[in-house]
């Protein structure tokens, strides 16, 4: 067996020896070599190759530089951002498990001399949240993806509407509190002294107060006041009872709990609102100056609907097809008397007529001419939730 040979004691005792972490200051990074001694280290400085690289660098140090410090930062929030997300961790947690990977870039090659300085250099970029603590440099990735963007956006949005969905029922189940209280009189306790006529009499408390108090107001109404003033007493009853029956008949004619349900889900369901509105067969304008000046402030109208905000447009003039994204066009409003459609809030989808607009707020008020809402007057609707049709 060789001296060379795979198998051979000396080459598996090397590799044994090889295997970990080794010292950081024994690593030369132009020639990706590790050395396990201090004399290895040595030895390896002095060889031709290692000066062959020496010379390669030292043409354009900065360089060099700059590329492993690129590296290494790129490599570091990768594995920040993969393993850890957004969740604030410790800099050294997230340091060793990054050195673990036997081909990393080493940090003795970049312009960072120390961890501690790399922490506050992500500050300072605004690339992580960082504090100082007794125990270290915590950091936090900050997430700028723009599709986590949209999506906290997104999230925040729906949080809202709900606060306002539950604002909504809390002021209708307060009126309907308020409206079932309205002409009750609610009944104001009398307090009277308590006396005890004999010392040694023992003191009872009647908890059924409602039966007690009007079998004993009976007892002593009857006793003490004549039949005259049982007439009285019967006569006031039945006026009462009259005028409380009068009182259901009014209240009947009110509207009843379902109706206002019905009517407040129509209403949250008139405001909801969402972030696309193309709709086909209707006129739109092209704003954006991408194009050229051939298709600027040109109208076309809408062909197809792809992806709920890109549309296949047919211009006017031309009769080109363009396919554009919604934020390059904007709804374009008619004269009145001729034909829209709403394309955003509760009525979205219905046609209409245009009855009028109001330049000052930016508003139109139109008429509903299809569906079960047909006929239905719609005023204050903003510019661009109505479009003309083509």
């Amino acid at each position: 067996m060789g001296k060379s040979d795979f198998l051979s004691p000396k080459a598996i005792a090397n590799r044994i020896k090889s295997k970990g972490l080794q010292k950081l200051r024994w690593y030369c990074q132009m020639c990706q070599k590790q050395c396990r001694d201090e004399n290895g280290f040595k030895c390896h400085c002095m060889s031709e190759s290692h000066q062959r690289q020496l010379l390669l660098a030292s043409e354009n140090p900065q360089q060099f530089m700059d590329y492993f410090s690129e590296e290494f930062r790129n490599d570091f929030l990768e594995l920040l951002r993969r393993r850890f997300g957004t969740k604030r961790v410790h800099n050294n947690i997230v340091y060793n498990e990054y050195i673990s990977h036997r081909e990393h870039i080493h940090m003795n090659a970049t312009q960072w001399e120390t961890l501690t300085d790399f922490t506050k250099w992500l500050g300072r970029e605004g690339l992580c949240k960082v504090d100082e603590t007794p125990k270290g440099w915590y950091i936090q990735y900050i997430d700028r993806d723009p599709e986590t963007i949209r999506r906290q956006q997104e999230q925040e949005r729906k949080k809202k509407q709900d606060l306002d969905d539950e604002e909504k029922t809390a002021r209708f189940i307060e009126q309907q509190v308020r409206r079932g209280l309205e002409g009750k009189e609610l009944e104001q306790p009398i307090y009277t002294e308590l006396n005890r006529e004999n010392e040694e009499e023992k003191v009872a408390f009647n908890l059924n107060k409602g039966a007690s108090t009007s079998i004993s107001t009976s007892s002593k109404t009857s006793s003490v006041l004549g039949p005259n003033a049982l007439k009285m007493v019967e006569g006031a009853v039945k006026r009462k009872e009259s005028a409380h029956s009068s009182g259901q008949s009014k209240e009947k004619k009110k509207k009843s709990a379902l109706d206002e349900i019905m009517e407040l889900e129509e209403e949250k369901k008139r405001t909801s609102r969402r972030d696309y509105w193309l709709q086909p067969e209707i006129v739109v304008k092209i704003v954006t100056k991408k194009l050229g000046e051939k298709y600027h402030k040109k109208k076309g109208v809408v062909k197809e609907v792809l992806d709920k905000y890109t549309a296949v447009v047919k211009m006017i003039d031309s009769g080109d097809k363009l396919k554009l994204d919604q934020t390059h066009l904007e709804t374009v409003i008619p004269a009145p008397g001729k034909k829209v459609m709403v394309l955003n809030g509760g009525y979205r989808g219905n046609e209409g007529i245009l009855e009028s607009i109001n330049e000052k707020k930016f508003s139109a008020t139109i008429t509903i001419d299809s569906g079960p809402l047909k006929g239905r007057r719609v005023e204050d609707i903003q510019y661009e939730d109505i479009s003309k049709l083509a």
